[in-house]
């Protein structure tokens, strides 16, 4: 799926309160699980330990939330382009829950919808919906509100 491309970060402004697009689906296997596991640290067995997780709550490994969370780069690159910055970084996130694990295996695709803009001293802060969806399942992995800061190029 492309990328919707916003001119400038005025136009982007300007779509607040719309869904501004959905990622591809990307299926989330236990070696990516695993190496989020070797880059953080957390090794607990429902993630990393096949056997034990299948005898587990879940059936099997599930991925960790933070994994999750960490898809949101990925997916963000998918669903939408500010041209003209001079730069965009994270800034933080207001609000952040894990509703629904994610199976090893299981394909998800974030969705985003630009909630608000907001000027500050250094550029526009943008609060952006984000919510991950699991193929097949109702509830969603993750629904964050998630803050970034975006100056436009002189």
């Amino acid at each position: 799926m492309a990328a919707r491309v916003f001119k400038s970060l005025d136009e982007f402004k300007a779509s607040v309160g719309e869904e501004i697009g959905k990622s591809d689906w990307h299926t989330v296997d236990q070696a990516q699980i695993n190496a989020f596991a070797d880059a953080t640290g957390d090794h607990q067995w429902i993630h990393v330990d096949v056997e034990a997780a299948k005898k587990g709550p879940f059936g099997g490994p599930i991925a960790h939330g933070y994994l999750t969370l960490a898809l949101l780069p990925m997916f963000g690159e998918q669903i939408y382009e500010v041209q003209g910055l001079a730069f965009g970084m994270n800034y933080g996130a207001n609000k952040l829950r894990f509703p629904t694990p994610v199976p090893v295996d299981s394909r998800v695709r974030g969705v985003a919808t630009l909630k608000e803009t907001n000027e500050i001293a250094i550029g526009t802060q943008a609060i952006i919906n984000y919510v991950i969806e699991i193929d097949g399942t109702e509830k969603p992995a993750l629904v964050a509100e998630v803050v970034y800061v975006m100056a436009a190029a002189a």
